[in-house]
């Protein structure tokens, strides 16, 4: 008799209480409605991706060739020509960048993880998201102050340190993330074999999350190497070859942006040439990372 009170007093407690099946079916349709809508999410952003893709692709693809790819630019209105010197100042621009964004990106990233405690932790944390967010042209007028205006001239290095620039927030923040992700029982197990600090985070911490750096930097490159607007402060761009970084360099953003301004047919198409370049490129770099790190296998 108590056992059927108890439940008796149960159900007058909650009078309004509804059924299993009605919440059920409540918590059911919000799971449906939440899925059908990512999923249209999802389908729209990949569509809008794969639209520009084919655009650019059906666009660019008929005037690659040998000569677009091993010569520079004619005169204006002039057929033929390429963009030879682009694609060489590129691959020197992010060098500079890489050289000069890579080791203050990762020690960076270290610092937050292992030693990142207090009010300047803190404070050196926030500029770094700010910087993540900050215009990149504002890093083209820094180096067009600071490297452009004493020398009196552009230069490759203004574009190189512009965009290594806006790479160190970028390495900043995934190495941190990366390196918080490798467990304390290792760094644990180090020190209590005698290792000191800075052996630990050499020898284990940034071994076992060596993959995910390397993938960050190589984000960090991809996305210094389809800018422009730092470039147009900096670098400025030439129609000539140059391998001396304190001249004015040529690139690929610099150039797909003089030749999409161009009236003459001609040009804009090879400005479309070069966009499929551009992006040719970033693909490889990213397919090499993933091999050479070994992602591919471990999804396999």
């Amino acid at each position: 008799m108590s056992i059927v009170s108890q439940q008796e007093n149960t159900a007058s407690s909650h009078p309004f209480q509804p059924p299993r099946s009605a919440h059920n079916m409540s918590r059911l349709l919000g799971n449906i409605v939440v899925i059908l809508f990512t999923t249209a999410a999802i389908t729209c952003a990949v569509l809008i991706l794969l639209y520009l893709l084919f655009y650019v692709l059906q666009q660019g693809i008929p005037y690659i060739n040998l000569d677009f790819l091993t010569k520079r630019p004619t005169p204006n209105g002039e057929p033929g020509g390429g963009i030879a010197e682009a694609i060489s100042g590129s691959l020197i621009l992010v060098g500079l960048a890489a050289l000069f964004g890579v080791p203050l990106g990762v020690f960076t990233g270290i610092y937050l993880s292992e030693f990142g405690r207090g009010a300047f932790a803190n404070a050196v944390r926030f500029l770094v998201a700010v910087l993540t967010g900050i215009p990149t042209i504002i890093f083209g007028l820094f180096a067009w102050v600071f490297i452009v205006v004493p020398q009196q001239t552009f230069s490759g290095l203004a574009g190189g340190v512009a965009l290594g620039i806006i790479m160190i927030p970028i390495v900043a923040s995934t190495s941190e993330e990366v390196l918080r992700l490798v467990p304390k029982e290792l760094r644990e197990a180090s020190l209590a074999l005698g290792a000191t600090e800075s052996r630990t985070i050499l020898r284990v911490v940034l071994p076992s999350a060596l993959n995910g750096i390397i993938t960050g930097v190589v984000l960090a490159m991809a996305r210094v190497a389809g800018e422009t607007a730092p470039l147009l402060m900096t670098a400025f761009g030439t129609n000539f070859f140059n391998t001396d970084v304190r001249q004015p360099m040529d690139a690929l953003p610099l150039r797909i942006f003089i030749f999409s301004e161009s009236p003459y047919p001609v040009q804009v198409n090879q400005a479309y040439a070069g966009s499929v370049v551009l992006i040719l490129l970033i693909l490889i770099a990213s397919f090499a990372v993933r091999w050479a790190t070994g992602g591919f296998r471990r999804r396999m």
